[in-house]
């Protein structure tokens, strides 16, 4: 089996990076219009609010679940575009610090415009972890080399397919008699 040329990698980790920044804008700027089952209600996902201490989530919460959930989450959630932005840069100078401060920047413009849109809550830990996710994604592909670069690719377009789909079935996934309130026993008032 032939290895597809540099140029067909970068062309496909170009379309890959379009369509996984255009389910990170979904999932970060966008949730109050749409619903994937029972994982957030529409209409607690517009508010303006900030906090520019960095883990205040990890003080005060009733569990740790929350807010190391939310942490590792955003973390996760940029390693995939640090990965592709990688395959896009690799062989430049510095390119795990360009992908760095890419990542950091994509970030905190997500930040701001969910603070300026009133679309969610602003919090400087979410850029600290997507941050560091985008630098986990870089030294994954770098220290995996080329030989994978089609495999990440093939798994972000794969994500945003699945996404998609899930985006289309919205609704019609989950049962509503089945959520509990979290620090609860009992299903969410209507």
């Amino acid at each position: 089996m032939t290895q597809p040329t540099e140029s067909k990698v970068r062309g496909w980790a170009a379309l890959a990076v379009v369509t996984y920044g255009a389910v990170v804008v979904a999932l970060t700027m966008l949730k109050a219009y749409f619903v994937i089952g029972l994982l957030w209600r529409p209409e607690s996902q517009r508010g303006r609010s900030v906090e520019w201490v960095p883990f205040a989530q990890f003080r005060g919460a009733q569990t740790w679940f929350g807010p190391l959930f939310d942490a590792l989450g955003n973390l996760a959630f940029f390693v995939p575009l640090g990965v592709l932005l990688y395959i896009l840069l690799e062989g430049r100078a510095r390119a795990v610090l360009v992908v760095v401060v890419t990542g950091a920047a994509i970030s905190a413009t997500v930040e701001v415009l969910q603070y300026v849109l009133a679309l969610g809550h602003s919090d400087v830990t979410d850029l600290l972890f997507n941050t560091a996710g985008a630098l986990v994604g870089a030294l994954i592909a770098r220290a995996c080399g080329p030989r994978l670069h089609p495999l990440w690719i093939g798994l972000a377009l794969t994500t945003a397919a699945v996404f998609a789909v899930l985006v289309v079935l919205g609704p019609r996934l989950g049962d509503p008699a089945a959520v509990v309130e979290l620090g609860t026993d009992r299903p969410p008032a209507r």
